[in-house]
């Protein structure tokens, strides 16, 4: 019989080490915490590389060229493009290409790889032309609507700065912003309907536009120092005969509008303006692309700090709602409600919140159309609108209004 002794020292020892166990232990808790840092890096750096990349959207200077939509056929009044999102847009909209352009209307048909649309004037391209869609209008004045026009310069507090001046009878002349790294061309859509009422037209470039000066910084600020390039052109019209302004601002231009409201002793000389899809919550605005690149939210507020920290601006100020011009002219505000660049709820809220401001809000929103495409979505409710809005401020209202 072998002894309890003898059976436990055969038996093997099952029992695990415990010199072997710390090591194991060890190396399981630094390879866990490893893991997080490294989870937490790419999080961070990625939310941080999504800030920057949001605050450069908003403050970068950029200078787009032309894309590329081939001519398949142009025949019986109406041209045949390939097909893609831009050419099978419904409204008005121009092809261009070489320096020339064609005014397209609406979609007649389409097949697979085509879309045949009117032609509502222009050069008739030749098959085979690569071109490029486009929501504004096309070069000058004279080139997009046939009126002549001269281009005088602005002297702002850079330098000068171009601005296209089309005549009129009357002393209320109207003044044209566009946007963000846009051009002068943006903001002339309206062109026809101010001409017909016989106002001054004034279409301003401002600091960072191609020929304007850059900003110290190389940055576009928001609106937050560009209305002061506003300023400078409204003293430049007041020298050449104008009495009172009528304010355009497309986009940030509105923003810039707001500010010079804000912030101009000549913001009294303003008798109405008209807003077309103003990102005047950067906050906002910064939360909603975040989300167009599907990022958290919490990068559109990163990005909103970064903004600030590279420009110095504080972008709660630029906002209408919580910091409200004393000047507050009648406005007519106009937005898309699918638009992907400024959400249309803001426009939704600055209009519900006229009341309490005391500011006479005229909201008109256009279903369908991106990012001030209102005009090319329905042209001919645009321009009544406008029209109707302009009228008490047209050459007979304003003759009434300088002889008392």
């Amino acid at each position: 019989m072998v002894s309890e002794l003898e059976r436990t020292q055969d038996e093997p020892n099952t029992t695990p080490r415990r010199t072997d166990e710390r090591p194991h232990r060890s190396r399981w808790k630094r390879g866990m915490w490893i893991a997080v840092v490294m989870v937490l890096v790419i999080l961070i750096g990625g939310t941080g590389y999504g800030a920057w990349f949001g605050s450069d959207q908003a403050i970068k200077v950029q200078h787009w060229g032309a894309g590329a939509d081939m001519v398949l056929g142009a025949q019986n009044g109406t041209v045949t493009l390939t097909d893609s999102p831009d050419t099978r847009k419904p409204g008005t909209y121009w092809l261009e290409w070489g320096g020339a352009n064609t005014m397209l209307g609406d979609v007649v048909s389409q097949a697979p790889g085509r879309v045949t649309r009117k032609m509502l004037g222009g050069v008739t391209p030749s098959i085979g032309t690569p071109g490029s869609i486009n929501t504004v209008p096309p070069g000058d004045p004279k080139v997009a609507w046939g009126l002549n026009y001269s281009e005088i310069m602005v002297p702002t507090e850079l330098g000068p700065a171009p601005a296209w001046y089309v005549p009129g009878d009357g002393s209320t002349w109207f003044v044209a912003i566009h946007g963000q790294n846009g051009r002068r061309k943006a903001a002339q859509k309206v062109l026809p309907v101010v001409h017909r009422l016989g106002m001054p037209f004034l279409d301003i470039s401002y600091r960072n536009d191609e020929g304007a000066p850059a900003s110290p910084d190389g940055l576009i600020h928001l609106g937050d120092s560009e209305w002061r390039d506003l300023e400078a052109a409204i003293r430049t019209a007041q020298g050449m005969g104008a009495r009172r302004i009528v304010l355009y601002g497309t986009s940030m231009g509105g923003v810039i509008v707001g500010q010079f409201l804000a912030r101009s002793p000549l913001a009294n000389v303003v008798s109405a303006v008209i807003m077309d899809a103003p990102p005047y919550d950067w906050e906002r605005v910064s939360e909603w692309n975040a989300r167009q690149f599907h990022m958290p939210a919490v990068a559109g507020w990163m990005a909103s700090r970064v903004v600030e920290w590279r420009t110095g601006i504080d972008m709660d100020k630029l906002n209408l709602i919580t910091h409200p011009p004393a000047v507050k002219p009648p406005m007519l505000l106009i937005h898309t409600d699918v638009d992907t660049q400024a959400p249309v709820q803001a426009s939704r809220d600055l209009a519900a919140a006229g009341k309490r401001l005391n500011w006479k809000i005229q909201y008109e929103e256009f279903t369908g159309g991106g990012h001030t495409e209102a005009w090319n979505l329905n042209r001919p409710r645009y321009d009544r609108l406008v029209h109707e809005f302009l009228t008490p401020f047209g050459t007979a209202a304003a003759s009434r209004h300088d002889t008392g």
